[in-house]
């Protein structure tokens, strides 16, 4: 039997948001779906304007050097910056269709909060992100998800199976991981009010945050 060279292309995870600042939340969640699912690498996405929130406080290149010095010592993360350097709101659909673009063949996997998944129909022609890519929902132990009943019905129909692995996009993947109630905004508060979040999010990251003085009003 002749033996087939042919390399299976890489699984993909992605997973935005501003990372104001970056935190253990964020990327034990990550890292926990990677080994869970499969995935060769998790692509960490700042968002330059995120449509759903508040702009960031940190400015986007500084959000950007946390992420480096966050994961300097992982091979399983990469720093993307492609919503950076793109004009107007951070779609998250704009930013699936640059990927795919980038990588046709490859499975892509959109991580989101329970949160974020319920309201996802408020999102920017959201329909198209499951042609796109497979959604991923995290949630923590005993955390309910509470959908409408239109969503509900959308998720149960995309909803995956183990057959369902070998496809590049289309499916819904449920991913319970350990819980962290780390908040990026309660780290802002507390340095903000001369507080330490110590251990709630890199060394590095803390480092760069007390040299540049980010987040003391």
């Amino acid at each position: 039997m002749v033996k087939s060279d042919t390399k299976m292309p890489e699984t993909i995870g992605i997973f935005g948001g501003t990372f104001d600042p970056v935190h253990h939340g964020h990327l034990r969640s990550a890292l926990e779906v990677a080994q869970q699912l499969g995935l060769d690498h998790i692509r960490l996405i700042p968002s330059a304007s995120p449509p759903h929130r508040e702009q960031p406080r940190a400015t986007a290149q500084q959000r950007l050097m946390m992420l480096h010095l966050a994961i300097k010592n992982s091979s399983q993360f990469v720093v993307d910056d492609r919503e950076l350097h793109r004009d107007g709101l951070s779609y998250t659909v704009d930013t699936l269709l640059s990927l795919r673009e980038e990588f046709v063949e490859n499975p892509l996997y959109l991580i989101v909060g329970t949160d974020a998944f319920s309201a996802l129909q408020t999102w920017h022609n959201w329909r198209q992100l499951i042609k796109l890519s497979h959604i991923v929902v995290v949630s923590r132990p005993g955390e309910d998800l509470s959908l409408p009943e239109s969503l509900e019905f959308w998720y149960q129909r995309h909803l995956a199976t183990e057959a369902d692995r070998d496809l590049i996009a289309g499916k819904i993947w449920p991913v319970t991981v350990t819980q962290l109630a780390i908040s990026a905004t309660a780290i802002r508060e507390s340095i903000a009010n001369n507080e330490s979040p110590e251990f709630l999010l890199p060394d590095a990251v803390l480092r760069l945050i007390e040299q540049t003085g980010l987040y003391q009003d």
